[in-house]
């Protein structure tokens, strides 16, 4: 049926690419908003960072439940859901006079809106749509998901220094909102809804009853996982990915530029730079990871990350050192995902996959957010960002070791597909 075309499922790749890519920038922003905040209220770096850290726990935390009205409301619904919760987080923060209007909008309904548009989705769209090429798929959406939080980043911090910082919550809420129709209209459920088989296979595939209580889908898929030692492992592995990029480098890398007397434009252009390096690097490592053991991938990924962050206080931060650090720890930045949500599907199988990842993607942000408020708060009390940097590549080290013992000697909790 499809000979000679584009399968519908490449096109539901596509449009998921866009939204995810947009939804995460949004909840991103902060990023370039902590220093015009700081100037135009007085608030500290601490403070600041607390409701960016809020943002990316919850962030984190809501994606199992997530994962399971996905299950119980179905796909669009749920991803049009948080699109919601996106616009009037993100819209209504242009008003904020308080730092709890802070955490209420950015730090809350924006961590809660962004939190579908996290791993677990992914997976689910790969299990759904895909019967090959599914480490490609997550490796796409994924580089889609942590370059949102990057490629935006200059032109925000453009429209900061050319009007107020009051524009850029505005900006991003009206992205979302252009983006709602467009699922609306191009995101079926399923392959079955419109009477195709997934990539790779002729077989129509009807999705099982919705039904169940999301809650109970999360907690359960949480009580199976935490059985398992693998589980374990992955858990806090991918904690330190989250320690070690979104809730350290994506919040703070600004202001430590900032610090060395590099203008905002300048900082924010090279996380744009780690973006654009990250799309190809979590591509390529999906592809790699179609092929070649996920256990050797994450060790070298987790150990070249460790020993770059050690790296980088002992630069001069000038052009070719910062260049070089944003080339390599951009195609690094979430290279991991495709090789652990593999892991993920090899020891819990693909149904339980979306829910038991979604989990694991919480310790990502709960290191996360570790390290955003730890890193202000590090900041704030000695007046440097050195020794959160030296922290978490110590911890990426540790990590390059844990990920080799991950399902070495998996038994009964594995099942199959």
């Amino acid at each position: 049926m499809f000979a000679g075309r584009l399968h519908y499922s490449w096109v539901v790749v596509a449009v998921m690419f866009v939204v995810i890519l947009s939804s995460v920038g949004v909840r991103a922003t902060p990023g370039v908003l902590i220093v015009p905040l700081q100037e135009a209220f007085g608030w500290n770096a601490a403070v600041i960072s607390g409701a960016v850290s809020l943002n990316i726990l919850l962030f984190g935390l809501v994606g199992p439940f997530a994962a399971g009205l996905i299950q119980t409301i179905g796909l669009k619904r749920t991803v049009l859901c948080s699109m919601v919760l996106l616009v009037l987080g993100a819209g209504s923060s242009a008003f904020v006079s308080e730092i709890w209007q802070l955490y209420l909008t950015w730090g809350m309904l924006v961590g809660l809106g962004s939190g579908a548009g996290m791993v677990g989705l992914a997976t689910a769209i790969a299990n759904r749509w895909f019967v090959h090429r599914r480490g490609l798929v997550v490796g796409l959406l994924t580089a889609s998901n942590a370059s949102g939080q990057l490629v935006f980043l200059p032109l925000l911090a453009s429209l900061v220094v050319a009007h107020s910082w009051h524009i850029v919550p505005i900006v991003v809420a009206c992205v979302i909102l252009a983006l709602i129709p467009v699922v609306l209209l191009m995101l079926p459920e399923s392959p079955a809804a419109i009477g195709i088989g997934p990539f790779g296979s002729q077989e129509i595939v009807e999705l099982p009853p919705r039904s169940g209580n999301p809650f109970a889908i999360a907690i359960n898929g949480l009580i199976r996982g935490a059985r398992s030692v693998d589980f374990w492992l992955l858990f806090t592995t991918f904690a330190v990915c989250g320690f070690s990029t979104n809730g350290l480098v994506a919040t703070h890398l600004i202001p430590f530029c900032i610090d060395h007397g590099i203008p905002e434009v300048s900082a924010a252009g090279l996380l744009a730079a780690m973006g654009v390096f990250d799309l190809v690097g979590t591509t390529v490592s999906g592809y790699l990871t179609d092929r070649y053991d996920s256990r050797v991938l994450l060790f070298w990924y987790y150990g070249l990350r460790g020993l770059s962050l050690v790296a980088l206080p002992f630069t001069h931060f000038d052009v070719v050192s910062l260049a070089i650090f944003a080339a390599f720890y951009g195609l690094d930045w979430v290279a991991t995902v495709p090789p652990t949500v593999t892991l993920t599907n090899e020891v819990f199988g693909k149904k339980d996959a979306p829910v038991i990842v979604s989990w694991i993607v919480a310790g990502h942000q709960i290191g996360g957010a570790l390290a955003a408020f730890g890193a202000g708060e590090t900041r704030y009390l000695t007046g440097s960002y050195v020794p959160a940097f030296l922290a978490s590549g110590v911890a990426c080290l540790m990590a390059a070791l844990m990920v080799l013992r991950i399902a070495r000697g998996r038994s009964a909790v594995a099942v199959a597909e």
